[in-house]
């Protein structure tokens, strides 16, 4: 029973007291005067009178009514009922008062003062009830009362009031009366813990809407600050309330104020949560809360702030509970859409859908409940329950550990109070009791359709309603209002009177007597055994979120566990990895603890190693991919078992699983150790319990609880028992259970205390490995992988190192743990009511428990370091190459999948990685040899390596390994030989050893010097980490390599040569010195007497051995071969010849990156050619390499020219000048120097000077067909896309501009100009057009393109004649440099601007490429797909231009004018094109002899910088590695593939070049120019020095020696033709990316160095071959891209037959003949045969078609189809050789027929012999022609037999069928009427019949055939 009303008081404006203008209020009077005792009188209820504030009005406002709610300090909240009417002051100083103050409040009033102004007063109840409706009417009585004047006195009825006694709940219903003859009822709700809302939460839904207040929901339940908005009081309140009832069961316990007055505004800033009401005249001051969820009542929104986010209500609830709030307040939505709606459908009424509303959030919580009671651990059950949640069990079995709404609401503050509310089992349940027990079965089964869920929710909205209203039928209230004239006659209103104190004490004091007379009222409390509801296993069964095909898991998991203990180690180890991956299901999981649980026998299991090794690796995998939640329920079920496995070490020495499972963060996380404590004390609380029941209590527990079928008691259910007893056991018998439950929990307490000593004390306590991050605060830890029996030991001495502190004490662990372990056994003890007598003991035992713990430890650990090391896959020894020394043997790593799919079986094929094996670092190589980890494939071995000097970059990464679940350190090594190696170390390298490797690789990989290169190194002894001093092996050249540099010192002054070791200066000082000091150097040079340095003079007698050394490397040969001059010559100065071989520069004085020997023009001295040079960058004066054999024209290279020589060079040189001065004297020099090259052509000098254009063609015609003439404009179109418009490209090449890719890809030409079209000599590459001609000099196109160009002056073109005829030199310069220079139109010179790609764009490009090709992962962004990468990186662009430039020089020389290439320094994509015009000019360059010499004297003897590009040394390390050489192998490889028969080697040899260039092995590529390699003494020792045979010093040695063992260099499709000029495509869709960046052998590692190669064939063949049982053997084999060596496993037929022969011979024991010799005579046959018409056999029909297309070709056939190119497809599909591919060739509409090539007659209308002309001085060759109207083509073949179709004309292109006349070299005796013609869009073809009747035949046949069409 309780009082209706506490407190009745009268508050009314204070006049006395007014702060800043503000008034207030004031008690006036208070009853009872005195406290209750049971309720203090609240404070500050005069400020909740008025929260706006007292003030006083000028009229009178309508009485008002609200309820707020003040909590006090035991948090009971007083519902404070405020009833304020208005009074008016009449009192002449209150007045003046009043109206001052009135004027203050309300500015509007007239300037007339009013009669009267008005203060409330306010009339309030106090009570801890909330019966709103009631205090209405009785406040609204007692001022009736007075206004009205009853006859009733004011104090009885408030004694009255203050006397009533109401009960709390039961459903009662009480009629009172306070004595005015009113009359209320009073109806109690049936329970009390479900709130009261009356309309409250249907009021605030209709203001708010439903997604707003589910908002509000979420954040009152997460702990969100809200605050109400509105104009009334009373709405505040209701909405408030509304809130709280929707959050029912659970209780909100923060701040709670639903009216908030103005004066305390300043709570809304308090930190914690709350719930507050304030009233809108108050927005402004809101404005600035940051934190705070804003709820409008009256505008109907919600404002959240940005930094708010409120966790939402996991899906699938979110959207059902949203459904049922809409067909709960908007019934009609759902049939809106009907044609035949019902007639009505309306909502119900508010009082109703309050609870409807109510009903859905109960069936909410029930859900997101459900299962609660099986997570309550209840540790105590006397003397009273002591009760915790377990959050991660509920979560973990509910699978919602990853929600944030449930964890954050299982955080809170109300969900605690939840738990100690309804924890305890034996007590009185609620609504919702029964819901979340008994309903579950039926919510579940209806949740997905609404209309069953509905009527859940009406049934329970039933419920709800009645417990509110349980007598709905009364209507018996009786109040009294005001009557309308006492209110409208307010102004003669009596004031309220004081009352009479102690009337009303009377009353009171009279009640609390009768009360005590009165006998108690007994209320019997129903308690019942609370029900728990089904088990929370089933729900989540049920859901369905279990892994699918999950059965299959299990399996897995069982079988494996099963081979462990049966000892089947093999079939365990396949079963590993998919019981891994298993395990990351938590159904696997719990399977697998259930399973070991079966082998545990009293608590123990023991096992060998291996078993143990597994058991560890699986318990590992468990806990590691647990989610931090989940890990409670598998750590939990895998705590008892980490201490029942373990296997023996020794005597009396047993080491258990929980030393190897330490690293998880779960064994550092208090929770779970509290959860796992108190399950377990419930555990054997429960035991303790169950031992004392008999049996038949047992079977009545039972029944009471209806479910005899549950044999398990829960101890929960126990718990409810013995609570209901307790009231009935004796004294003594409390105190004996109370002492048996403690000390079970004591007992368990020494139990956890062991336990965590055992999880958290490292195996080796010397090193503090405890785990940093939580729970052990202040513990330090050095992260250890994870530790397996023996490898403990090798880990334990690298830690020493590691740790940083060496003589760590192991009391520093011992201590963290200690203090971790007392932590949590005080917070337990404590919860759980453990006396402070077994605490304190507890305590004095736990460091005892912890060292006795370190001492058995050190055992284990002892013993452990003697365990032999677990069967690791034994570690493969790679082959090495002679001279290949080990610097750090094996290091056990694991090769880890980088982005390169192949290998990892994603596409198909077996998973070669990830790999387990070894890393050798070896004075040569960086090579990982292991097997493959997946089982399956285990017996493959899989081999990566690379030149230890090709690494790029290194860079440390972190990898998780599949197998094992730690994370490594490892790193990734990128090579430039296109390989990537991602290593992880394994756990038994230390780290230390892991740095010790990087920085022998680093040794290796950037020596001081370039002698500490492998190539220098090879076969000396193993002194490798000692700095070698430098040593002169060679003695005989010791002379020559110091006159050398003495000479060069006297000359150069002591600028480089200062020591004797010689250390290259850095090349960026080397150029900036040089342009310091030209002047300089070049008058030291012009001091020494010409005469004495002679090279004969400078060498001794002995020596000239040596002499013809430099003589032959300086190309000698090649010169001599191409006609520039002769030694001799150059000694004795012949001048018939046009150049000579200068010897200016043997002792390198005037270039020191040039040969001794160059060819300059015979007219100049040597003293020109000292000035000359300072013109040039880095003295590279221009040079003659190469001269056309045909034309004459010469192609010389030099460096591009020093600033200050351009302007004077282009000077016009009939500008007057006064006096000559130095520049000017310099660029006449060089203009001197140009004339001399031009008059050394033969054409010019023939012309003597008159350059006509029939002067300059006449020369050509006698030696070039007369399409010569024809093709000229192409060279015009060439030369405008090469120079590029200024107006295309935005930015120069070089600088990478965004323009020059579109341009590179898109802008191509569509057509060239019909002549260019022509049928030429030779094959022809692309043309593409990239816009207008260059701006600077718009002569230079327009001359080659033969085009007028107007005079700038305007005037007629007077020297038109000239223009059109083509310059004599053609200097290519860079665009950059050549601004500014005016062009004479009568000098013999033109100057083509191109653009350049500079070294940096090269170097980013290759960086780029090699990450497309090997990428280091899976490319994350889809859009980035490897054509994507490919194209950013622009390599294809480089190549393009390259080429680009390379074919305009060889078209410019090929027409007769020389051409000199002269940009950048000269040495880099100078020497790319240089050389690239000599391979297509030159077919002598397409042979090895020819290409070999090529390199060595473009690139070696011309100083390209091999070393500093090649970033070999630590001078250049940090120029970093740019790929020059690299590229142009690449051009090569493209000119290559589209002209597969002018080749003598084959696409392997550019590999093998491409990799050794970089791989350090040879001395070839290494050093900067020849200079550098005489002053080593590496130039001519290759020939003198053969000491050591098998280390080859020179690759070229070295492919001569392979070449004639093995064909693989050879190329099988070779067939040149005389004179061959190959113009390539250069459109970069005609470009290929180069296998060499993409391809792999895993099998056997590059198959670059062959001796390895023989090696391991030779280790295979000596293995004995085991005898083969498993009966027939199946020949055929699979072959996997990535793995095996295809050139190996599949040989191209040709091989094949020739190492068929070899080994035949081998076994006839003949001496077998080389493959070479072999060959030639196979081919020597071939070409004999055709001669003879018949049809080839079969066997030689392959070698055949080379040398038919060979003659074929020479027919100049070549049909042009729309500039597209040869629409001859020849047959060579099958790529003979397997490194080279067809012909390249677009294949056109006729050759998409040549799959179906038939005899059949259909498709032969006509056929037979005709006669054919050929090209230009042909002859006429018979060819049988066939007719085909359904292809509608004329094609023609060898003979008639042949199947190959030797050309096509297409039928579409021909204009007409002609008779012809008899040209020369026709058949003879044939009549002239036989002859006709065919003319086609593109050329005539001359044909010739057997007779006149026969060319009629076919003429009419052609015709008739286009007439049809």
């Amino acid at each position: 029973m309780a009082r209706l009303a506490d407190y009745f008081v009268v508050v009314g404006y204070d006049l006395d007291k007014r702060v800043e203008g503000e008034g207030q209020g004031r008690i006036l009077q208070r009853f009872p005067e005195k406290d209750w005792e049971d309720s203090p009188f609240p404070q500050g209820i005069e400020l909740f009178c008025q929260p706006s504030g007292w003030q006083l009005v000028p009229e009178r406002q309508p009485p008002s009514f609200f309820v707020a709610v003040l909590t006090d300090i035991n948090s009971e909240r007083h519902y404070c009922a405020c009833f304020t009417f208005w009074e008016d002051l009449d009192n002449p100083q209150l007045q003046k008062a009043g109206a001052s103050e009135a004027d203050e409040v309300d500015e509007e009033l007239s300037v007339v003062q009013p009669a009267k102004v008005f203060a409330p007063k306010s009339l309030v109840l106090v009570s801890r009830l909330d019966y709103t409706e009631v205090y209405r009417n009785c406040l609204g009585l007692i001022y009736t009362v007075n206004v009205d004047g009853l006859t009733v006195p004011l104090e009885t009825v408030i004694g009255n009031l203050l006397t009533c006694i109401i009960p709390i709940d039961g459903g009662s219903q009480r009629t009172i009366t306070l004595g005015a003859g009113d009359r209320q009822v009073i109806q109690t709700p049936i329970n009390d813990s479900l709130p009261v809302s009356g309309s409250s939460v249907a009021q605030l839904f209709r203001q708010l809407g439903i997604v707003n207040v589910l908002c509000l929901f979420c954040a009152a339940l997460t702990e969100h600050k809200i605050l109400f908005l509105s104009s009334s009081y009373q709405r505040l309140t209701d909405a408030c309330r509304g809130l709280l009832a929707i959050m029912f069961p659970l209780k909100y316990s923060f701040t709670y104020v639903p009216i908030l007055p103005g004066k305390l505004l300043e709570v809304l800033s308090t930190p914690t949560p709350f719930i507050i009401g304030v009233n809108s005249f108050f927005r402004s001051e809101t404005q600035e809360l940051l934190d705070v969820i804003i709820a409008d009542l009256d505008g109907g929104t919600v404002t959240i702030p940005e930094c708010v986010h409120i966790s939402p209500l996991p899906e699938p609830l979110l959207q059902q509970t949203q459904t049922l709030l809409s067909m709960i307040l908007d019934p009609e939505l759902e049939i809106a859409d009907h044609a035949f709606p019902p007639q009505s459908v309306q909502p119900s009424a508010l009082k109703i859908q309050d609870k409807e509303i109510r009903a859905v959030f109960l069936w909410l919580f029930a859900r997101l409940f459900q299962g609660y009671r099986w997570c309550l651990h209840i540790i105590r059950i006397h003397p009273e329950p002591v009760i915790r949640f377990h959050k991660a069990a509920f979560l973990g079995q509910r699978a919602l550990t990853e929600d944030d709404f449930l964890m954050k609401v299982l955080d809170g503050m109300a969900f605690a109070g939840f738990v100690s509310e309804r924890g305890p089992p034996y007590r009185a349940t609620d609504l919702f009791d029964d819901l979340v027990a008994n309903e579950v079965e039926r919510i579940r089964q209806e949740e997905s359709y609404p209309h069953k869920v509905m009527n859940h929710i009406k049934e329970l909205a039933e419920q709800l309603f009645k417990n509110e209203n349980p007598y709905p039928a009364v209507a018996m209230h009786k109040v009294q209002r005001p009557s309308e004239n006492s209110q409208s006659t307010a102004q003669s209103q009596t004031p309220f009177p004081d009352l009479d104190d102690v009337a009303v004490q009377l009353f009171i004091d009279h009640a609390a007597a009768k009360l005590k007379t009165a006998p108690p009222v007994v209320k019997a409390e129903l308690k019942a055994m609370v029900p728990s509801g089904p088990l929370l296993g089933d729900i989540v069964d049920r859901n369905g979120s279990m892994i699918a095909n999950s059965a299959r898991r299990l399996e897995v998991v069982r079988n494996c566990i099963t081979y462990i203990f049966e000892n089947k180690m093999l079939e365990a180890k396949k079963l590993m990895p998919a019981v891994l991956r298993a395990l990351k299901g938590r159904a696997a999981r719990i399977c697998l603890t259930q399973e070991l649980n079966q082998h545990v026998l009293q608590n123990r299991a023991v096992l060998d190693d291996q078993q143990f090794d597994y058991i560890v690796r699986m318990m590992n995998c468990t806990l590691q991919d647990c989610s931090h939640m989940d890990e409670h329920g598998i750590g939990a079920a895998l705590l008892p078992l980490v201490t029942a496995f373990c296997r023996k070490l020794g005597a009396g020495i047993t080491q258990f699983a929980y030393s190897c499972v330490q690293e998880h963060m779960l064994w550092t996380n208090m929770q779970f150790w509290e959860a796992m404590f108190y399950s377990d004390v419930q555990n054997h609380i429960r035991a303790l319990y169950l031992e004392t029941e008999d049996g038949g209590q047992q079977n009545n527990l039972e029944q009471q609880d209806g479910s005899s079928s549950r044999r398990e008691i829960s101890a929960l259910e126990l718990a409810s028992e013995q609570n209901r007893l307790w009231p009935t056991l004796s004294k003594e018998m409390q105190a004996e259970r109370v002492q048996k439950e403690e000390s079970t929990v004591f007992s368990q307490a020494i139990h956890y205390a062991n336990r965590m000593s055992y999880l958290l004390l490292p195996l080796d306590t010397s090193k503090n490995r405890l785990l940093r991050s939580t729970g052990l605060g202040d513990v330090e830890s050095v992260s250890n992988s994870y530790v397996t029996n023996s490898i403990a030991g090798s880990m334990a001495e690298s830690y020493d190192t590691e740790s940083g502190f060496e003589d760590a004490e192991s009391s520093d662990v011992a201590n963290s743990v200690v203090r971790f372990i007392n932590r949590f056994v005080d917070k337990v003890c404590n919860e759980s009511g453990v006396t402070n007598e077994h605490l304190k003991a507890l305590h004095t035992m736990i460091p005892d428990i912890v060292q006795m713990h370190i001492e058995t430890l050190d055992a284990v650990h002892r013993e452990s370091k003697r365990l032999p090391p677990i069967q690791k896959p034994k570690l493969l020894r790679p082959t090495l190459l002679a001279g290949e020394e080990l610097v750090m043997d094996g290091m056990r790593v694991h090769l880890i999948p980088d982005g390169r799919e192949e290998a990892t079986g994603q596409m198909g094929g077996p998973p070669l990685l990830p790999a387990e094996g070894a890393i050798f670092l070896t004075t040569y190589r960086l090579i990982f040899k292991g097997t493959p980890t997946d089982p399956l494939v285990g017996e493959q071995v899989v081999t990566r390596s690379f030149p230890i000097a090709s690494l790029t970059k290194e860079k440390r990464i972190s990898v998780t390994l599949p197998m094992d679940q730690f994370v490594q350190e490892g790193l990734q090594l990128r090579s430039c030989t296109f390989q990537l190696m991602k290593i992880a170390f394994d756990e038994e390298v230390a780290s230390d050893l892991a740095e010790v490797f990087r920085k022998h690789m680093h040794k290796l990989r950037y020596p001081q010097h370039v002698q500490g290169t492998f190539a220098f190194t090879v076969g000396q002894c193993g002194k490798i980490m000692v700095e070698h001093k430098t040593k002169d092996k060679n003695q005989s050249l010791k002379t020559l390599s110091k006159n050398l540099v003495k000479s060069a010192k006297r000359t150069i002054g002591r600028q480089y040569v200062t020591r004797k070791k010689y250390v290259p200066p850095t090349w960026e000082n080397r150029s900036s010195l040089q342009s310091e000091f030209d002047e300089d150097e070049i008058s030291v040079s012009e001091e020494v007497d010409q005469t004495t340095l002679t090279l004969s003079s400078t060498i001794r007698s002995s020596d000239r051995q040596t002499m013809s050394n430099v003589v032959e490397r300086a190309c000698c040969r090649d010169y001599q071969r191409l006609g520039l001059g002769t030694l001799s010559n150059s000694l004795t100065r012949s001048k018939n010849e046009p150049f000579r071989i200068s010897t200016a520069n043997r002792m390198y004085t005037i270039c020191r990156s040039y040969p001794g020997l160059l060819i300059v023009p015979q007219s100049i001295p040597d003293t020109t050619i000292h000035r000359i040079c300072r013109c040039y960058r880095q003295n590279r004066f221009p040079v003659v390499c190469w001269r056309n054999s045909r034309t004459k024209a010469v192609l010389l290279r030099s460096a591009g020219l020093h600033a200050k020589g351009v302007v004077g060079f282009f000077k016009s040189p009939n500008a007057p000048t006064a006096v000559p001065s130095q520049a000017d004297s310099t660029s006449l020099e060089q203009e001197k120097y140009l004339q001399a090259i031009i008059s050394s052509m033969p054409s010019y000098s023939e012309n003597t000077g008159r350059n006509t254009l029939s002067g300059f063609t006449s020369t050509h015609m006698n030696t070039s067909d007369s399409s010569d003439k024809l093709r000229q404009p192409k060279i015009g179109a060439l030369m405008k896309q090469v120079m590029g418009a200024k107006e295309d490209v935005p930015g120069t090449f070089s600088r990478g501009a965004l323009g020059q890719r579109a341009k590179v890809i898109s802008l191509s030409q569509p057509k060239v100009s019909g002549k260019a079209r022509n049928p030429t000599r030779g094959k022809w590459g692309s043309i593409r057009g990239s816009g207008r001609l260059s701006a600077y000099n718009p002569d230079v196109g327009t001359r080659l393109a033969g085009k007028e160009s107007p005079q700038p002056n305007g005037g007629p073109s007077e020297a038109l004649f000239l223009r059109q005829q083509k310059a004599y030199l053609y200097i290519i310069g860079d665009k950059a440099q050549l601004k500014g220079g005016k062009q004479d139109s009568f000098q013999q010179w033109e100057v083509v601007p191109i653009e350049v790609c500079d070294v940096r764009q090269v170097k980013n490009s290759f960086k780029k490429l090699m990450k497309a090709c090997v990428p280091s992962s899976p490319p994350s962004d889809p859009n980035m797909s490897f054509l994507r990468s490919l194209e950013d990186s622009e390599w294809m662009a480089l190549l393009h231009r390259v080429l680009q430039v390379s074919v305009l020089v060889v078209e410019l020389l090929n027409t007769g004018s020389s051409v000199m290439v002269s940009l950048e320094d000269g040495w880099d994509v100078t020497t790319q094109v240089v050389s690239l015009v000599q391979l297509l000019s030159d077919p002598y360059y397409r042979t090895f002899d020819g290409f070999r010499l090529l390199v060595e004297k473009e690139w070696l003897s011309f100083g390209h910088r091999f070393s500093h590009r090649g970033a070999q040394t630590l001078a250049s390390q940090s120029s970093g590695f740019t790929p020059v050489f690299l590229q142009f192998l690449d051009c090569v490889h493209q000119i290559h593939h589209q002209f597969p028969m002018e080749f003598e080697f084959s696409q392997y040899y550019l590999k093998f070049l491409a990799y050794h260039y970089v791989s350090n092995r040879f001395r070839t590529f290494l050093l900067d120019s020849d200079y550098e390699r005489i002053e080593l003494g590496v130039l001519y020792e290759e020939k003198g020095e053969r000491k050591s045979p098998q280390v080859c010093k020179s690759v070229w040695d070295y492919i001569d020696r392979l070449n004639k063992k093995t064909p693989i260099f050879y190329n099988y499709m070779y067939s040149p033709e005389d004179d061959e000029v190959l113009r390539p495509y250069t459109f970069i869709s005609n470009l290929k990316v180069w296998d060499f960046y993409m391809e792999e052998t895993l099998s056997e590692g590059p198959s670059y160095d062959w001796e390895l190669r023989s090696r391991q064939e030779h280790m295979a063949e000596e293995t004995p071959e085991k005898p083969d049982t498993s009966g027939p053997k199946s020949q055929r084999r699979i072959v996997w891209p990535c793995y095996d060596n295809l050139s190996k496993a599949v040989p191209d037929a040709i091989t094949k037959l020739l190492q068929d022969l070899q080994s035949l011979e081998a076994e006839l024991g003949q001496t077998s003949e080389k493959w070479k010799d072999t060959w030639d005579k196979i081919k020597t046959t071939q070409r004999i045969e055709p001669k003879l018409e018949s049809k080839p056999s079969f066997s030689s029909s392959l070698l055949m078609s080379s040398n038919l297309s060979h003659q074929r070709r020479s027919q100049g056939v070549y049909l042009q189809e729309s500039g597209v190119g040869s629409s001859i497809n020849l047959a060579l599909d099958c790529e003979a050789s397997a490194t080279s591919t067809p012909v390249a060739g677009r294949p056109s509409t006729s050759t998409l027929y040549s799959q179906f090539q038939s005899t059949e007659s259909e498709n032969r209308s006509f056929e037979g012999i005709l006669f054919k002309k050929g090209a230009l001085l042909k002859p006429w060759k018979p060819r049988w022609f066939v007719l085909d109207k359904t292809k509608h083509q004329l094609r023609y073949y060898e003979s008639r037999q042949d199947k190959e179709c030797k050309g096509v004309i297409d039928l579409a292109e021909v204009e007409s069928v002609t008779p012809g006349t008899p040209t020369m070299g026709a058949p003879k005796n044939i009549e002239e009427k036989a002859f006709f013609d065919l003319k086609t869009t593109k050329r005539v073809y001359n044909f010739c019949a057997q007779d006149s009747l026969n060319a009629q035949l076919w003429m009419d046949s052609v015709q008739s055939c286009l007439s049809d069409a």
